[in-house]
This record gives structure tokens, C-alpha cells and sequence, in this order.
């Protein structure tokens, strides 16, 4: 859930103690004023300090031309950082951000939790790293992990919405960026980083890691990283769901040249994640699936900032090696994922000019090699993508108004053409489309803010939707591609209020999101001759509608009241019947106490039950989730030490997530109690 940031600081209390000085030495006669001078310098000065806590707005720096707080973002937006983030911090990415209004978490198993924003998954969800495409293959099926990890990020930006002109298409629901500053952008006076320990109860698991940089000289800093976690199976309030260990490593490096004119650099990253898919159910797979993920990923990047009028110059190139296996026992090769990534964009932004606060031109480029293995019938594959955008910020006092404008072309072609394919002719496909947004903010007093934007964006068919055709047998299904599928043409509105008091901070969201040519697996009722369910890729003009609404209430003392809820209704719009995999509508409400050194917090987190469901899907039960967190902060050898207890389904009630895949075998985690502990030096 979107909450103020609290930086904790220090700031120094001077008591200087002057012996010898009497009152109303201000007033002596000049020989007693003289003595008391003297005395003064010759005392040595004590000074005391203290910890307090101040209020810092959140600045949210993803889908924006420059940093802004989150209270003037034109669009839905959330912040993780500080504390915020340490009290989230979760074993994956979609488990940390949970909190946020609208999103929620579809899994096979705790290892395999994806994010799901407004009712969008996969894909048409951008999840990014600093920035860049992460390039694994979560979208492709819900046994799949992100290779991402969030022990060592810095903070985490999630935007709801259609968010597509910075980053082209499949930004439909949203975007999520993991923000490291792999490459570092400035030289630190001395040695900076942090390391961070943490314990999970309901895996038994543990896991760590830890960030250093170093200026080697003046000019060049050095950034290095080390975290690595690991865990047993999920137990639940009525058993383990077996199968599904995790064992997650990650290293990265980087460096740069930092001058008065910028900074260029380059960084590394290598990610490895073997997790477990459990089986052995009806309907699944009989057995659990062993799922090994590698990922080695290098960026180079430079910032020039030229001055007379041009903020900056950004220059973009990466490079992104990924394998994903999933190993059937005793070691048998079912599916195999490969892709290979070369990109390179480059961007323009300007300072003030006129009416326009601020603006960017920018350009990318990449190659996509996709290869398969295993039972995967699915065609090795190449894509390419050019794009162009504009985006411009423009102020109309009191209005604020954002505009951009972008264009991309996406080229796809299998390795072989087949015209006599059971599922169509497989060919090579090329899709051109136009996005563009225009939203606007307005500020009606001085804490009550309206705002509105709608947004077209698109996302082309993926490898799989078009072209697959065979047993997926991590993900139970036997999945049957569509070679014809047209791309889908999105048009989001949004329209919010916004509160911004010193005690009180609200925001109320409606949204609409019209989708043409919505792609899904459309569940047949048959089993193909392997005994696995067939899932026929279709598209169909659909319709998202709902609302998100949270509140916070500080009162001087130190509580805080904390309330959130979200609701996305889908439709297809030709039948009328539900999308299938919609979440039900689900709140939060939590009271917490936060003084200067430590803090505590109840809350409860709940769902109704769903009852809307798709063809041959299952409707769910509503649940309430009770738990209590609190945290100790203190001050040891000079460095800030923050411990934080996080108490998960107090009452160990079983409960079914209505996006979990595997809850007719098995509910959520039950009681769990996770430990972190982080010093920053």
C-alpha cells in the first residue's frame, strides 16, 4: 500500500556547557566580559545528539520525465523505500508490492508469485530494472519466476495504468521498477552500502545480501553486490505444499567515470534461481517439476548534461543471456527456455521552455533471439523493434499537463514456416501501432488535488500465443497457439481525487480500461492425448473496470490509521461473461504506533469471495488474514540498525487466493513469522 516515506535522521542538539560563565555576562563590564571569553575558550564543547524522525514526501521517478513526489504524479503511483520497503520486503517481487491498491499476486507456489495489476498479468505488465527490461519469460506461463530479486534494491516504483509512452508496448496494467543505480552516478566521500539479513517461517527460509560503493578515486565509483536466499516448501495451516523449495543467487558489479558533465559506466548482473512446481494432484502433473533459471545481464550507460536549455542526454545499450529449464524427474529435460537480448536506446530531455516545464525525444532499438527444447512444440524465433516517442509536460497555472506521443513497429519470424500446421500457418508477423496519452492535474485547494489521464497503448501476440503448440507440463495445460492473432489496442482512462493534508492523505481512483483483441487462454473442457487440459490462445474485445481507494491518518501522538481498497470487474464484451483470473475486491486496514525508535502495527488484510468466473474456472470464498509486525530502530558503532518482526495469519486460517493455481490442492501459508535486520554503513 502507498504510505509516506519516513527518513530517519539525525540532527544534532547542541549543549554547550560554558563553566565559569555567569548569567547576565552579557551585561558584566568589559574586564568580566573579557574572563568570560577566555573561559569559553578554554572549555571544551560537548555535543549531544539525538534521533528524530521527519516526514519526507515519497518521490516516485518511473514513468515521469523527472523525479516528482508521489502526491503531484499524474498518474496512480506507489513508492517503496527506507523502511517502507523493509517492512514489505518479501521473497519475491509481486509478495513485496502487494500492499499497493489494485495489485495482487497469482502463484503456483511461493517461488513462482507474479504481480497482477488492475486484473493484467504477464506481460502486460512491465517489470524493469533500473529502467530496462528484465527479458526472462515470466509471461509465459504461471509456473515461471521472475528473475529479479528485491533484497538489494534501493526502492521499488509501481505506476498503475497504461504507462506506455516511455516504454512501449505490453504496458497495459502497469509498470514495476526495481531501481539498484547498478550503474553509479556519483562518487561517495567514504565507503556506502548496506547488508541486510531475513528469515521466513512459513518456508524455513533464509536469505541475505549486501551493497558496497566505494569511490576508488575521485572520479570513478565502484558498486558491488552479493544476496542469495533460499527456503524449503510452503506450509500451510493443513500441510506442506511439496515441491515447491527455492534457492535464489545473485551478483552484480559496476563502475563508472563521473564528471561535471555527467557520468558513463557500465554494470553486470548474474541471477540464478532453481525452484520447485509442486504435482502429484488431479489434474496437475504427477510429479514436482525441478525449474532452474540463469540470467546474466551487462548495461552500458552514460548521462551527458550539456546545459543551454537540454537537461540531459541519456545513451542506453544492454545485453540480456537467459535459460530457463525445467527438469521432470529423475532428470528429464521437459521444457526448455532460451533468449537472447541486445538493445539500445537513446534520449533527449529538456529543461523549462515557455509553457513547457519540461520534455523528452527519444528512440529504441533490439533484437530478440527466443529458442526452445524439451516437449515444447513451439518454433525458435527471432523479433525486432523500432520505436520513437515524444513526451512533453506542459503548465497551464494552475493546470498541469502531460502529452506524449510514440510510435513502434514489432517484427516477428519463426525459424521455419509451416502453412500445413495443425493450429494455422505459421509465418512471419509484423505489427506497427501508435500510442498516445494526454492527462492532466489540477490543483482545487491546497490539499485537494483532481487529476485525469487516458492513455492507448498495445501489445503484440508473444512467441508462445502465436506460435506454441504442445504440453507446457510445469503448468498442467497443453497449450495451442494462434498464428493470426492481431495485436491489442488499449484505451485507459483514469480518473482520481486526491487529498494531501499534514495529517490526513487520501486518493480515490475509477479506471476503464477497453481492450481490443484481449488475448488469453481459453480453457476447452478437453484433454489433450498426454491427459493434460487444452488452452486454446484467443482474442476477444474485452472491457476492465473498477476502483482503488486508500487513506492514511497520523495523529501527533504517533498513530497512524492505515485503509485501502480495490475492485477490477472483466467482461468479455461479445458475451458478456467474465475474464477468467479476475481478483476479487480486497482491502487493508491497519492501526500502527510509530514513535522516534521503534514502531508496532496491526492489521488485516482481506478479500471477498468471487463468484464471476470464467469457463471451467472455480469460484472462491472471501477470507479476513489477521497480523501484527513491529521493528526497533537504533544507533550502534555510528551506523543505523534497523530490526523488523513481521507476524503473518495469526490465527493460521485457511484461505484460498482466488489467482493461486494450485488452491484446490492446497490454501495460502499459514501462521508465519519473518525476521529483517539491515544496518546501513
Amino acid at each position: 500500500m502507498m504510505m509516506s516515506r519516513r527518513s530517519y535522521i539525525l540532527f544534532l542538539l547542541l549543549g554547550i556547557t560554558l563553566a565559569g560563565v555567569p548569567a547576565g555576562a552579557a551585561g558584566s563590564p568589559p574586564v568580566a566580559q573579557q574572563a568570560a571569553h577566555e573561559q569559553q575558550a578554554a572549555d571544551t564543547v560537548e555535543v549531544a545528539s539525538e534521533v528524530a524522525a521527519i516526514t519526507l514526501p515519497d518521490i516516485v521517478v518511473t514513468a515521469v520525465l523527472s523525479p516528482t513526489a508521489v502526491s503531484e504524479a499524474i498518474r496512480p503511483s506507489a513508492v517503496f523505500s527506507d523502511e517502507t520497503l523493509q517492512r514489505h520486503l518479501a521473497g519475491t517481487l509481486a509478495q513485496t508490492v502487494e500492499s499497493v491498491p489494485g495489485v495482487t499476486v497469482t502463484s503456483m507456489g511461493p517461488g513462482t508469485s507474479q504481480p497482477v495489476i488492475r486484473g493484467l498479468s504477464g506481460d502486460r505488465i512491465l517489470v524493469l530494472e533500473d529502467g530496462q527490461r528484465v527479458g526472462d519469460v515470466l509471461s509465459s506461463g504461471p509456473d515461471h519466476a521472475s528473475a529479479v530479486t528485491t533484497s538489494s534494491a534501493q526502492r521499488i516504483d509501481v505506476i498503475r495504468g497504461p504507462s506506455a509512452i516511455l516504454y512501449g508496448s505490453n504496458a497495459l496494467g502497469g509498470v514495476i521498477n526495481v531501481i539498484r543505480d547498478e550503474v553509479p552516478r556519483t562518487v561517495p566521500g567514504r565507503a556506502t552500502g548496506f547488508t541486510s539479513l531475513q528469515g521466513q517461517g512459513a518456508t524455513r527460509g533464509i536469505g541475505g545480501s549486501s551493497q558496497l560503493t566505494v569511490g576508488v578515486t575521485e572520479n570513478i565509483p565502484l558498486r558491488v553486490e552479493v544476496s542469495k536466499r533460499e527456503g524449503g516448501d510452503l506450509r500451510t495451516p493443513i500441510g506442506r505444499l511439496v515441491g515447491t523449495q527455492t534457492d535464489v543467487r545473485s551478483v552484480a558489479a559496476g563502475t563508472s567515470w563521473v564528471d561535471d558533465w555527467g557520468y558513463a559506466g557500465g554494470s553486470f548482473r548474474y541471477f540464478a534461481n532453481d525452484y520447485g512446481i509442486p504435482g502429484g494432484f488431479v489434474g496437475g502433473h504427477t510429479n514436482a517439476v525441478r525449474t532452474e533459471q540463469e540470467r546474466a545481464a551487462g548495461r552500458l550507460r552514460s548521462v551527458i548534461r550539456p546545459g543551454h536549455g537540454l537537461e540531459a542526454i541519456e545513451v542506453d545499450a544492454g545485453y540480456t543471456w537467459y535459460r530457463h529449464h525445467e527438469m521432470e524427474p529423475p532428470d528429464i529435460l521437459g521444457a526448455q527456455y532460451d533468449r537472447e537480448i541486445v538493445s539500445g536506446e537513446a534520449r533527449a530531455r529538456h529543461a523549462g521552455w515557455g509553457p513547457f516545464a519540461s520534455g523528452a525525444v527519444g528512440a529504441r532499438v533490439s533484437w530478440e533471439d527466443f529458442g526452445f527444447a524439451g516437449a515444447l512444440y513451439t518454433p525458435n524465433s527471432r523479433r525486432r523493434t523500432q520505436a520513437a516517442y515524444l513526451l512533453e509536460e506542459i503548465r497551464l497555472d494552475p493546470v498541469r499537463v502531460e502529452a506524449g506521443l510514440r510510435y513502434d513497429r514489432v517484427e516477428l519470424e519463426p525459424e521455419e514456416e509451416d502453412a500445413s500446421s495443425d493450429i494455422g500457418h505459421i509465418r512471419a508477423r509484423s505489427f506497427d501501432a501508435v500510442s498516445g496519452s494526454l492527462g492532466a492535474l489540477l490543483p482545487v485547494t491546497g490539499q485537494f488535488t483532481l487529476g485525469a489521464s487516458v492513455g492507448r497503448a498495445f501489445r503484440t501476440p508473444d512467441v508462445h500465443e502465436l506460435y506454441s503448440e504442445g504440453p507446457h507440463l510445469a503448468a498442467n495445460s497443453y497449450d495451442v497457439g494462434n498464428p493470426s492473432l492481431e495485436t491489442e489496442k488499449g484505451l485507459g482512462i483514469d480518473v482520481f481525487g486526491r487529498v494531501t493534508g499534514q495529517r490526513v492523505s487520501a486518493e480515490a481512483t475509477w479506471f476503464r480500461n477497453t481492450i481490443a483483441g484481449y488475448i488469453f487462454p481459453q480453457a476447452t473442457g478437453r484433454l489433450s492425448r498426454v491427459r493434460l487440459p487444452i488452452y486454446q490462445f484467443v482474442g476477444e474485445d474485452a472491457v476492465l473496470t473498477g476502483f482503488e481507494s486508500q487513506l492514511e491518518w497520523s495523529v501527533p501522538a504517533g498513530f497512524r490509521l492505515e485503509a485501502a481498497a480495490s475492485y477490477v470487474r472483466g467482461t468479455i464484451r461479445a458475451t458478456d461473461e467474465p475474464l477468467p483470473f479476475m481478483p476479487p475486491l480486497q482491502g487493508r486496514v491497519a492501526i500502527g504506533y510509530s514513535p522516534v525508535n521503534w514502531f508496532v502495527e496491526a492489521e488485516t488484510r482481506m478479500a471477498s469471495s468471487q463468484e464471476r468466473t470464467g469457463r471451467f474456472e472455480d469460484p472462491t470464498d472471501g477470507y479476513a488474514v489477521f497480523g501484527f509486525s513491529g521493528g526497533v530502530r537504533f544507533t550502534f558503532a555510528g551506523r543505523p540498525h534497523v530490526l523488523t518482526l513481521h507476524l503473518d495469519n495469526i490465527g493460521n486460517t485457511e484461505y484460498r487466493r482466488h489467482l493461486s493455481r494450485v488452491k484446490e490442492i492446497m490454501p495460502e501459508a499459514g501462521r508465519s513469522l519473518s525476521v529483517t535486520y539491515r544496518v546501513v554503513y
